[in-house]
């Protein structure tokens, strides 16, 4: 029997989930996984962790163990794509090297948006992306040194946490109203403004940066950001956190249908035979809309890996869809939202809030189901929030309890997931006040 050729491009969560997956399913065809950094596969995600110093570099590894690929017979080699020639699965890689395989999975994550402004190239001036990226920054994140982040998105909003536990003098300069506008509404993303200000961060939103310029100033300030309210800021470091966008340029005349992202199937299968997508570069169903979206979070990544393995092993696994979740802890506070967080056409939506102790609470529903949530402050919501929605389970009585009481979630996902709530049990039970 003809060994299969298994070529995964791409070393991040979706890359190596899927390697080992298939490795777990077929134990004699041949596995190369090839990756874009010099380094053992790693997660961009530990990457805050390893600036503010609670992880050294090997602590982003993936796999931590010592020969964790050798052990498995997956060879693991570094390069980066320059094209593919589906009709005779052939993958060109950038320094001329061809690759032959049977099976392919493109998972080549994103790259950073960086600003189309003038300085964006000067000295002193870095994206958060790569572990390349981290060294430099750490070469000029002193405590007390005057820094400026562009972008309080989810994933600045991890750097901003990192490079505030390092001390620094931290500016952040939004272009949208609010922080994390693709996560939180106006109620939630005000809350994380404001406690990043009392925590001593400055927090500048819809605002613009022009320009970056070279000027001295204290504190080792080499850099002037020119903004659009017509003020300027020194800075010693100035970090990019402005976006992300796919990696798909390479598959330019390959035949590939590319959107924003990937297209595939429901087995994460792209329009070319045996060439599937994963991760960040793949446009795969989102549960709550039952369309192709890109949820760039990790563990959709890993999740897509897994089914993106087990089907090029031959074991035929349909992708039901992924859940939007973000979950982000900013300087202490936890936020979080769920599925259609904004809300849904013709649904009906419940709050609670309290704007003194940084405590938020709004559910999204649709006809008797929950659809969307999002929280501030409610570390112990995360879990039922995301049972109720990704399951879709009828709320019964309990929609019109959540409507009048959002704080008695707790009892809803009780009665709800123990299939009581349709008879409608414990109608006087007391409120569960939250904490």
């Amino acid at each position: 029997m003809k060994l299969i050729s298994y070529v995964i491009l791409g070393a991040g969560p979706a890359g190596v989930t899927a390697a080992e997956t298939i490795r777990s399913l077929d134990k004699n065809g041949t596995i190369t996984m090839i990756g874009g950094d010099p380094e053992p596969p790693y997660s961009r995600m530990a990457i805050p962790y390893l600036l503010h110093g609670s992880v050294k570099e090997q602590g982003t590894y993936l796999r931590q163990a010592p020969k964790h690929y050798e052990a498995l017979n997956i060879n693991y080699r570094h390069g980066k794509a320059g094209g593919i020639d589906t009709k005779s699965k052939q993958l060109f890689l950038a320094n001329g090297d061809v690759v032959l395989y049977d099976k392919l999975l493109i998972a080549t994550g994103a790259s950073p948006i960086i600003p189309k402004v003038p300085g964006t190239q000067l000295p002193g001036v870095h994206s958060c992306w790569t572990l390349s990226d981290a060294r430099e920054i750490l070469k000029l994140a002193d405590k007390g040194a005057p820094v400026v982040l562009v972008g309080a998105g989810f994933i600045g909003s991890i750097v901003l946490e990192a490079l505030h536990q390092r001390g620094c003098d931290l500016t952040v300069v939004e272009v949208a109203p609010r922080m994390v506008a693709r996560m939180m509404d106006e109620t939630a993303g005000g809350m994380l403004g404001r406690w990043c200000t009392a925590k001593g961060v400055h927090v500048l939103t819809g605002t613009k940066v022009e320009k970056i310029s070279e000027a001295a100033g204290a504190n080792g300030a080499t850099l002037s950001v020119g903004l659009s309210n017509g003020t300027s800021v020194p800075a010693k470091l100035v970090v990019l956190a402005a976006g992300v966008r796919s990696n798909t340029g390479f598959l330019v005349g390959s035949g590939i249908n590319v959107n924003y992202g990937i297209h595939v199937d429901n087995t994460l299968q792209t329009s070319a035979p045996d060439v599937y997508a994963a991760g960040d570069c793949c446009e795969a169903i989102d549960i709550s809309t039952g369309k192709p979206d890109m949820l760039a979070i990790q563990p959709v990544a890993v999740e897509h890996g897994r089914l993106a393995g087990m089907n090029m092993a031959g074991k035929v696994t349909p992708h039901r869809g992924s859940l939007n979740m973000n979950v982000l802890d900013t300087l202490g506070l936890i936020s979080s939202s769920f599925g259609l967080w904004q809300g849904a056409p013709g649904g009906d939506q419940s709050k609670m809030i309290d704007e003194e102790k940084f405590k938020y609470l709004k559910l999204e529903f649709l006809g008797d189901k929950m659809v969307g949530a999002q929280c501030v402050g409610l570390t112990d919501h995360v879990g039922m929030l995301r049972g109720l929605i990704q399951t879709g389970l009828h709320l019964g009585v309990w929609k019109e309890r959540l409507m009048e009481s959002p704080e008695r979630l707790r009892e809803a996902y009780v009665e709800v997931s123990q299939g009581t709530a349709a008879r409608g049990a414990h109608v006087n039970a007391p409120v569960a006040k939250v904490a």
